[in-house]
């Protein structure tokens, strides 16, 4: 039976095709689906199968078959159209052109076949991105003439132009070359008229319903580009306006709108706006009165009312982020801009999460313009121009621009003010608040953070700042009265009183520093009452998360207040004994937010007080951290870390590390007693479990002491690493013994565990034992023997990836003074390490990453040492280095490109650099432009185009003196080594890439060499032409230009850190001054 299809030399047997494709859509067995998955593959990689496609398409019955047919056809019209003769891709224009005709031209074929002349209409369009302009001048022309000749070919003939008008302006980025888009668009343009006509004889003309739907769809797709005297010089947007009320057409009607509200360019028809606007509002108040609840209209709507609902905001919001200035300028006009922003409000309290942000985007663009206006206000020049206009623009405002900045203020007062309401009303969720209220309305731990609301609170929190600068007395007095309504229990409930404190944790370092004192006293006043009053466990806990973020977001306040931070750090102790999930968690943290910022007040012995608090934390440290868990206690520990740190005298400073210390040195002392008894304690588990608990309690603290944790990690140093090299021992047995599975055992896990957690504690320390070469000295030799050599003797499954990133560390850390130690290291870990990752791309995947990062730190600091490594070994680290950067995984490669690029420049720079080069520059240059050209490395492209960028400089510098290539291999020598990598080029490209033409490969590899110092120039061009060579098809292209998208986040940070408050106090990485 497949042999009977795979046979191609005559017509295919259509019966039989369908009945393959009906098993593979069937319910048929497994093997049948596989068995037509198999053969349906091979007919799609055919290249002839589509010479079959119109005799299937004529004679089948299925639709899956015909669509099967199409693809076919679409991947040949998308690929090797180019390379087909005259006449048949006349054969198949023509054949698809007639076929949608004779499905569209009576109502019931039209309507029965509706998916088929869909696809029939993609395809169409695919054969004009190849065809129209040059090879088929008519097609405008003849599509309309046909549209005339009945309506159901004339929706259909909507349809075709709308898909069009899609694939031209909005999808074309990445799938066509710049030239195409612009010839494309020139035409379009061009041939307007004709279906503009069309357009407007459709909607005065006809009765049909869908007719009219299809024909308000395709101008949708239209208006954002078409030439605006269509728009404002015909009857068009009278046409459209006229619409609007009308039911069935509402929706489309207001999406034209919505484009045609969106248009910029300049003031010319101001009028028309105006006139539009009024009467659109005219119109709203009919179908929407004023006053209208719209939150409970939207939440009982039918679809087709919330999706009203949802195009109105997109109107509104259009139409004021462009034409907002043309309405205020003139008082007749201010009554229905205000009553359109009124609207807007009311539709900014829908529950729907899509409108919402709609309404945010706008609103934090309003309030973000009128900010900068008062903001620039000292500065009248800057003011002029942030609001584009003339001090004389408008009347009434004539003495200056302070008054026209202020009279703005006054005209969108009530707004603003209403806006403040609703920002603290529906204030999303910020990342430290861990308590949130489940389906099943309890209170739980947050349990996955949701990034949509992050981003939301974001927009808000940076909304609200602008809204608190414009008015800050109307800030504090809508949150101050709306607290006294949760005190007095008229407006309590959980989400009033969360999404309040989020507000007033949100406006942190917008006010003046005595303003922000009165409020925030107020504030932690009435907080810390309501969490007397309120009874019931969910409801303390509630409270409680909301005291910790309030002030969490005020370091300042608590710098200022010591009894107000001493009252706070107690009341958080006390949330740490609160079992409730989450407030625990969140206590932790809140204590070592506010530690990191206020850590000097802990030390010193302030007014009042007897000692500095950290020695009274200390003695009381053990009833403290009683009811915490084990992660809990670790925060807790690197919070008191961060104090110790802050004490400038180094004898008080070890003696509180010693007392800080005091516990978990105790159960170690008893442990390391006991095993010097008796060995086998320490394979008890939950020995091992307690073991493992000391040393992460010693790692947080390394990691906030830094430098100063030297006198701890010296006491336990030695015992760790004897312990350590047990565990591995122990590990190794008992893989060795139980085989593969052994190694997936709790035991083993446990005793892995306790390996990992050695190396993180090393690797911290070392990591911020600040520039100290003693300390390098003193812990490095000890670990040669039970880390690295451990590491080699170990069977694969028992080898820690720690041992990599430990070592990367300590090479990062002392660079070159482990010059003659790279030799040991490259002997214990690189062999065995690429046996374990060279296999496939999946297993081990922390080594990997690791293993190359190791790598990196050796190729940065000890160059000399690779250039030591005989060229077998080199071999292997540019093996290794081409098998990092083919890796999917975006860190494995980037890191890989980062490496290979340093390599490059270092042996550049070396006396060996005729010889590497020789070796490996068409290999580098052959394995990037792999990676360059799938698709599955897109992440990798600034780096793939900075490698060639330095080959092919390179190549010209002068710094080769010998040639490239191998004289008794080529016959004819080349003038220069840039003919030579120049003709290679064009070959590699040439043979990977057939479906371009000869003159094209010469072309691109020319034009690369021309622009090869300028980046940006020879970026483009290789963005060019991976859309020429295919390979990169409709897919999302974007990393691409990632590039240019980083350089623009730096810019937005510069100007958030201008403005107070922006940037939350808490993120500021700040030396805190705390006298």
């Amino acid at each position: 039976m497949a042999e009977k299809l795979r046979d191609l030399s005559q017509p295919i047997d259509v019966p039989l095709l369908d009945a393959t494709v009906a098993a593979f859509y069937g319910t048929g067995s497994k093997e049948e689906r596989a068995a037509a998955d198999q053969i349906l593959r091979e007919l799609q990689n055919n290249p002839d199968t589509w010479l079959q496609v119109v005799h299937i398409l004529q004679n089948s019955q299925s639709l899956n078959t015909k669509f099967f047919a199409l693809q076919v056809l679409e991947s040949v019209i998308k690929y090797r159209w180019n390379a087909l003769p005259v006449d048949q891709r006349d054969g198949i224009k023509n054949y698809i052109s007639d076929l949608i005709v004779q499905l569209s031209s009576n109502e019931a074929s039209f309507r029965r076949e509706r998916l088929y002349v869909n696809k029939l209409n993609i395809i169409l369009v695919q054969v004009l991105k190849h065809e129209w302009p040059a090879r088929w001048k008519t097609f405008i022309p003849d599509l309309v003439s046909a549209a005339k000749s009945s309506e159901t070919i004339c929706e259909n003939c909507m349809a075709i132009l709308k898909l069009l008008s899609e694939e031209v302006f909005d999808f074309s980025r990445g799938e066509m070359t710049q030239l195409k888009i612009k010839e494309l668009k020139q035409s379009l343009n061009s041939e307007f008229q004709l279906i503009h006509e069309l357009c407007l004889y459709v909607l005065s003309a006809s009765q049909r319903s869908e007719l009219i739907r299809a024909t308000l769809a395709t101008l949708h797709a239209f208006l954002s580009w078409i030439p605006l005297g269509y728009i404002f010089e015909s009857p068009l947007l009278e046409t459209l306006l006229k619409f609007f009320p009308v039911a069935s057409y509402r929706n489309l009607t207001l999406q034209c709108l919505t484009e045609v509200a969106a248009l910029q360019f300049g003031d010319f028809y101001d009028v028309q706006y105006v006139k539009m606007y009024n009467y659109f509002m005219t119109q709203l108040q009919n179908i929407l009165p004023p006053g209208t609840n719209i939150p409970d209209a939207y939440a009982n709507g039918s679809s087709e009312e919330q999706a009203f609902i949802n195009n109105l905001a997109l109107f509104f919001t259009s139409f004021f982020k462009v034409h907002i200035r043309v309405l205020e300028t003139a008082p007749e006009n201010r009554t229905a801009l205000l009553m359109g922003l009124e609207y807007l409000i009311g539709i900014s309290y829908v529950d729907d999460t899509e409108v919402f942000k709609v309404c945010l985007d706008y609103w934090n663009l309003f309030v973000l313009e009128l900010f900068e206006a008062h903001h620039h206000q000292m500065d009248p020049v800057a003011a002029v121009s942030m609001m584009g206009l003339q001090p004389t623009a408008i009347p009434g405002m004539v003495d200056g621009i302070g008054s026209a900045i202020s009279q703005r203020r006054q005209l969108y007062a009530v707004p603003l003010s209403k806006l403040r309401m609703l920002m603290i009303c529906r204030m999303a969720k910020p990342e430290e608040v861990l308590i949130v209220e489940d389906e099943n309305g309890n209170i739980v731990r947050e349990t996955m953070k949701d990034l949509d609301i992050l981003v939301q609170y974001k927009i808000m929190r940076e909304t609200l700042i602008y809204l608190a600068h414009l008015d800050h007395e109307d800030t504090e007095q809508q949150m101050l009265k709306k607290l006294t309504k949760q005190l007095n229990g008229e407006d309590w409930s959980w989400n009033n009183l969360n999404t309040l404190c989020w507000a007033i944790g949100s406006i942190s370092g917008s006010m003046m520093e005595e303003q922000e004192n009165r409020f925030l006293v107020m504030v932690i006043r009435d907080l810390l009452n309501l969490c007397e009053i309120t009874k019931g466990k969910d409801n303390k806990a509630v409270i409680a998360s909301n005291i910790m973020y309030v002030v969490g977001q005020y370091p300042r306040f608590l710098r200022a207040h010591w009894k107000f931070l001493k009252t706070v750090v107690n009341k958080l102790f006390e949330f740490m004994h609160e079992t409730h999930p989450g407030v625990q968690d969140m206590a932790c943290d809140t204590f070592l937010k506010i530690v990191q910022k206020c850590k000097r007040k802990f030390v010193t012995t302030q007014v009042g007080e007897n000692e500095p608090f950290v020695s009274e934390l200390l003695t009381c440290l053990p009833t403290t951290i009683a009811d915490l868990e084990p992660h809990q206690i670790h925060t807790f520990y690197e919070s008191v870390g961060h104090m110790i740190h802050a004490e400038p005298d180094a004898a008080k400073r070890d003696e509180y590390l010693r007392r800080l210390m005091d516990l978990p040195n105790q159960k170690w002392a008893e442990i390391i007693g006991q095993a010097s008894h008796s060995i086998d304690v320490l394979k008890n588990q939950d020995v091992i479990r307690t073991v493992l608990n000391i040393l992460q309690t010693n790692t947080s603290v390394a990691s906030s002491l830094g430098p100063y944790f030297f006198p701890q990690i010296s006491l336990i140093f030695l015992d760790m690493l004897t312990v350590y090299r047990m565990y591995s021992e122990l590990v190794s047995s008992t893989i060795a013994e139980g085989g593969p599975y052994a190694s997936k055992t709790s035991f083993v896990k446990l005793l892995r565990s306790v390996k990992r957690e050695t190396l993180k504690l090393i690797e911290t320390f070392l990591d911020k034992a600040e520039d100290q070469p003693h300390v390098g000295k003193q812990f490095v030799p000890p670990m040669m023997d039970p880390v690295l050599a451990d590491y080699a003797r170990n069977v694969p499954d028992a080898r820690e990836s720690e041992v990599l990133s430990l070592y990367a560390t300590i090479i990062n850390k002392y660079k070159g003074a482990m010059m003659e130690d790279v030799a040991r290291i490259f002997e214990a870990v690189f062999q065995c390490t690429l046996e374990m990752i060279t296999k496939n791309f999946e297993d081990y995947p922390e080594h990997r990453l690791k293993f190359f990062s190791l790598l990196r730190a050796i190729g940065t600091h000890c160059f000399q040492a690779l250039i030591q490594l005989s060229s077998q070994q080199l071999k292997l680290v540019m093996d290794s280095i081409n098998w990092a950067f083919r890796h999917t995984e975006r860190n494995i490669a980037e890191t890989g490109l980062s490496l290979l690029l340093e390599l490059l420049k270092n042996f550049q720079m070396s006396e060996f650099c005729n010889q590497f080069y020789r070796t490996y520059f068409l290999n580098i240059e052959q394995e990037i432009f792999a990676v360059l050209t799938d698709t599955f490395h897109k992440p990798g492209f600034k780096l793939h185009v900075l490698v060639l960028q330095h080959l092919f400089c390179l190549v010209d510098s002068g710094q080769l003196t010998e040639p490239l290539w191998d004289a008794s291999a080529v016959p004819l020598p080349y003038p220069n080594n840039t003919m030579y990598v120049r003709d290679c080029t064009i070959k590699l490209l040439g043979s990977s890439f057939p479906n371009m033409t000869p003159a094209e490969v010469t072309h691109f590899v020319d034009k690369l060499l021309e622009s090869k110092t300028d980046l940006s120039t020879f970026k483009n061009h290789i963005r060019d032409f991976l859309v020429q060579s295919k390979e990169f098809s409709a897919q999302d292209n974007k990393d691409l230009y990632a590039e240019e998208a980083a350089a623009q986040r730096e810019r937005e940070r510069q100007r958030m850190l201008s403005i107070p408050g922006l940037i939350a106090p808490s993120e500021l990485q700040d030396e805190m001054v705390d006298s």
